[in-house]
């Protein structure tokens, strides 16, 4: 089974949210299988800086709901978008 890498917009909670802590929660609430690829920061508007994430994980059903409902259970996460999925 192939990999893919899932682009997701991470949306913060908060204008002030420390972006470092984010990601380092973003990276432990993963689940196992699925590893942190790259961060990208985009500024947004208004301050606001949104975390896009490139997560890398097994190309098997039920994989990407996991991992959006492991991202949305963050505290500091106000929403997500998955921007594309692309095979490797």
């Amino acid at each position: 089974m192939a990999d893919i890498i899932a682009s997701i917009k991470v949306f913060p909670s908060d204008v002030s949210a420390d972006l470092d802590n984010l990601k380092k929660q973003i990276e432990k609430n993963l689940p196992d299988y699925a590893s942190v690829y790259n961060f990208e920061d985009e500024p947004v508007a208004f301050g606001l800086v949104i975390v896009i994430t490139h997560v890398k994980m097994p190309d098997e059903e039920g994989k990407m709901e996991e991992v959006e409902k492991s991202l949305t259970a963050i505290n500091d996460v106000s929403e997500i978008q998955v921007i594309s999925v692309s095979r490797i």
